[in-house]
């Protein structure tokens, strides 16, 4: 793992960068939260000059503000993944645990940024672990993967996060504020020079 992964900044809570792992893989089963032919399931909350459609199999988010929420939930453990690409200049997020009806702040959010003028790149847990190395070209597909679970480490309740980007495991980031209960899943769309598709959004709920 390059070095520069490793020193990522962590606030308020310890980071422990781990080995390549499948840990928890046959735990449960994936299930898709997405049909790759419609927007069921899903809701858009914000801007009305923001659009979600569905292009070639995969949602994609242009224009204003806005977020594209799951509506089945909310999931409190489990492991989360779906296939992303952001154009040039983009900037969007991959959120969990947010509210049903989420702004930008309103949940945990894995960023997706490969080259927007906001330097913390994708890999990062926005506000909390922050990765400035690009990982990922623009305009190309990549698989983001998170796992949570609610967990106890040195006697202390945590909420335990691993960040994995196409297969390589970035690190684990331990909150010991708990910052956000059991939520929802959501997409962002983040402003008009923006543009981002999703495909193969998955979900496997984890024992608790």
């Amino acid at each position: 793992m390059n070095l520069l992964l490793r020193r990522c900044l962590c606030l308020a809570a310890v980071l422990t960068i781990l080995p390549l792992s499948g840990v928890g893989a046959e735990e449960g089963k994936w299930k898709s939260l997405f049909d790759g032919k419609t927007l069921d399931g899903w809701e858009k909350v914000g801007r009305e000059d923001s659009h979600w459609t569905v292009e070639d199999g995969a949602l994609a988010g242009s224009g204003e503000a806005s977020m594209l929420v799951c509506t089945e939930g909310p999931y409190k453990n489990f492991r989360y993944r779906a296939e992303i690409k952001i154009n040039d200049g983009g900037n969007s997020g991959m959120y969990f645990r947010c509210t049903r009806k989420p702004g930008f702040t309103d949940g945990y959010e894995a960023q997706i940024d490969s080259t927007h003028r906001d330097p913390i790149r994708t890999g990062s847990l926005y506000g909390f672990c922050h990765v400035y190395k690009q990982l990922v070209e623009p305009d190309t597909w990549f698989t983001y993967e998170v796992e949570v679970r609610e967990d106890v480490w040195r006697g202390r309740d945590i909420t335990r996060i691993k960040v994995t980007v196409d297969g390589n495991e970035l690190y684990e980031y331990l909150d010991f504020e708990k910052t956000y209960d059991p939520g929802y899943f959501a997409f962002q769309q983040h402003d008009p020079g923006s543009k981002v598709h999703i495909r193969k959004v998955e979900v496997m709920p984890l024992d608790d």
